[in-house]
């Protein structure tokens, strides 16, 4: 259809503005999908309870008497005081943290160091063999821990006799079976996010003349940085509630060897000890401190650990 314009000549008529448009796909979508999100939306809010109800329990208890956990489990304290909290850091809590602590400095700078050099060689070089180590750690990944307990037992011990520093209830032993089995993880996470990083920036640095270490260590991990953090995570809440491999390797062989108890395993032996006379408060109030620099550490990279997540799908 057309009209006549004497400044212009024929020209296309244009479409009457009250004729109603049809909506897009993505409206219609949009406009159905209101079942699904409050189905979705219902399931997170239940899967919210179950996760902070322990939560809030446990530190709720902490702050109550045997008497008051025993006839309400739900009620708020009675009165607030931190009796519990001295009462378990007095009973070896102040000593599984520090053994804690030492342990994961240890293993988290090691898994990190090597598994992001051993993912940035496989993700960014080719090289005869490198499908096969990358199926190798991914293999690894897949192996559950307790089906390696015993030989690992055995390994540990034959260590010790080489060197007491490698053996069994040593920090040592421990960091290196914790950075082997969180390896896997570590290197199949990054090996995705170092794929996804610009290859010109690489060019245009050894160009410049920068080495392959400089390469990786300026320029490579700084843009990795949200991915490096996310797997940093994930690594700290494995190996900080790890019970396990603290309980096949952290024992004492004789009267006189130091207790190098982890966390987890150190509650687990402090309510066993207790028998019949447990104090409830008191292991209420150690979990509660197990629990604070993890919920700390994560909340404080919340932000960090969704970016990595999502980052590497999106580029």
């Amino acid at each position: 259809m057309t009209i006549h314009s004497e400044a212009t000549g024929t020209v296309p008529a244009q479409r009457g503005t009250d004729q109603p448009r049809r909506p897009s796909q993505a409206q219609r979508f949009a406009d159905g999908g209101g079942v699904l999100n409050v189905f979705s939306h219902g399931f997170l809010a239940i899967w919210a309870l179950m996760i902070i109800g322990p939560l809030v329990w446990i530190v709720l208890g902490s702050f109550k008497t045997n008497a008051q956990i025993g006839g309400s489990a739900w009620s708020w304290p009675s009165s607030w005081h931190f009796d519990a909290f001295a009462r378990a850091w007095d009973k070896g809590i102040g000593g599984f943290f520090a053994n804690t602590v030492i342990v994961l400095v240890g293993s988290l700078t090691l898994t990190m160091l090597l598994g992001a050099m051993a993912a940035y060689v496989l993700a960014r070089y080719e090289f005869p063999g490198n499908r096969v180590i990358y199926y190798f750690f991914v293999a690894g990944a897949m192996f559950p821990v307790y089906l390696a307990l015993v030989p690992l037992f055995f390994m540990v011990k034959n260590l010790g006799q080489i060197s007491p520093l490698l053996g069994l209830n040593s920090y040592l032993g421990l960091i290196l079976v914790y950075t082997a089995y969180s390896l896997p993880f570590t290197v199949f996470f990054l090996y995705a996010f170092f794929r996804s990083l610009p290859t010109a920036v690489h060019e245009a640095a050894m160009i410049d003349g920068c080495s392959h270490t400089r390469a990786f260590f300026q320029v490579m991990v700084p843009m990795a940085k949200s991915g490096l953090i996310s797997v940093f995570i994930f690594n700290v809440l494995g190996q900080w509630n790890q019970y396990l491999l603290p309980v096949t390797l952290m024992q004492q062989q004789n009267s006189s060897d130091p207790d190098h108890s982890m966390l987890a395993q150190g509650l687990m032996n402090l309510a066993l000890q207790s028998g019949y006379a447990s104090d409830f408060p008191g292991l209420f109030a150690g979990m509660t401190i197990a629990m604070l620099p993890v919920l700390v550490v994560y909340l404080s990279f919340q932000r960090q650990v969704q970016a990595g997540l999502t980052s590497a799908t999106l580029k």
